[in-house]
C-alpha cells in the first residue's frame, strides 16, 4: 500500500478566511484513498500587542506550527495566505526564507505543491498573488500543480462572486467581515482532492 503524507495545508491566517479554506482543502485531500493530510501553520510574526489593535483572533489551538524541516516528512504540499500588496504575506515569505539550507541541499525537488489565498477585493491580487508565489516553488524545485479548469462549471461562474483562478483556489476577505462562500470552499475541498491525487500518482 502506498501511504501519501500530505502537508496540507500550510498556511498563514490573519482573520481566518485563509483557515478556513485550508480546513476545506485538508477535507478534500483526506478524501482520497491511503492520503493522509494534516494542517500546520505558518508561525506569526507580528507582536501580540500589534494583533491586538489589529482586532485578530486567537490562532486554532488544534494546529500546530510548521518548522521548515517538517518539510522534509512530507511527499506533497499546499501553500495558504492572505495577499499583501500582490504577494503572499510576510509571514510566509519569512517561513521560506527559512528554508534556506533546505534549498540548498533541493531535497524538496519533485515534490507537488498547490497554492491558494485570500485577497480583500477584485484588485487585490488573485491571480498575481499565485503568480508571485511560485517562485518560491521553483527555486526548490518543487512541481507546481495548478488546478487548471478541473472545477468544471464552478470555474466558469458569472451570477455570484467567486476568488480562485486555474492558478489555485480563492476567496475575497473584503472588509473582513466576508467569509468564503460555499462555492469557494466546494472549489477548495476540489483543490485538496485534486493535488493529493497528483501526490499519490507521483509517489507511485
Amino acid at each position: 500500500m502506498i501511504r501519501v503524507l500530505f502537508r496540507c495545508c500550510s498556511y498563514y491566517s490573519l482573520y481566518g478566511h485563509v483557515e478556513n479554506m485550508a480546513r476545506e482543502i485538508q477535507r478534500g485531500a483526506n478524501s482520497v484513498p491511503d492520503v493522509e493530510a494534516t494542517l500546520w501553520q505558518i508561525p506569526e510574526t507580528l507582536p501580540s500587542r500589534i494583533l491586538e489593535k489589529m482586532k485578530a483572533p486567537e490562532k486554532a489551538d488544534d494546529v500546530a506550527e510548521i518548522r521548515p524541516e517538517q518539510l522534509l516528512e512530507a511527499d506533497g504540499f499546499i501553500f495558504g495566505f492572505p495577499s499583501r500588496f500582490g504577494v503572499m504575506a510576510a509571514q510566509c515569505k519569512a517561513f521560506f526564507d527559512a528554508t534556506g539550507g533546505i534549498w540548498a541541499t533541493q531535497a524538496l525537488a519533485g515534490k507537488p505543491a498547490g497554492i491558494f489565498w485570500s485577497t480583500g477585493f477584485h484588485g487585490g491580487g488573485q491571480e498575481l498573488t499565485a503568480l508571485t508565489a511560485i517562485t518560491q516553488l521553483a527555486h526548490h524545485g518543487m512541481i507546481y500543480v495548478p488546478l487548471g479548469y478541473t472545477f468544471g462549471s464552478g470555474m466558469y461562474e458569472m451570477e455570484q462572486v467567486k476568488g480562485g483562478s486555474p492558478y489555485g483556489a480563492g476567496t475575497y476577505a473584503a472588509d473582513g467581515s466576508r467569509q468564503p462562500t460555499q462555492l469557494e470552499l466546494d472549489q477548495a475541498f476540489h483543490q485538496g482532492k485534486y493535488v493529493a491525487q497528483i501526490t499519490k500518482k507521483l509517489k507511485i
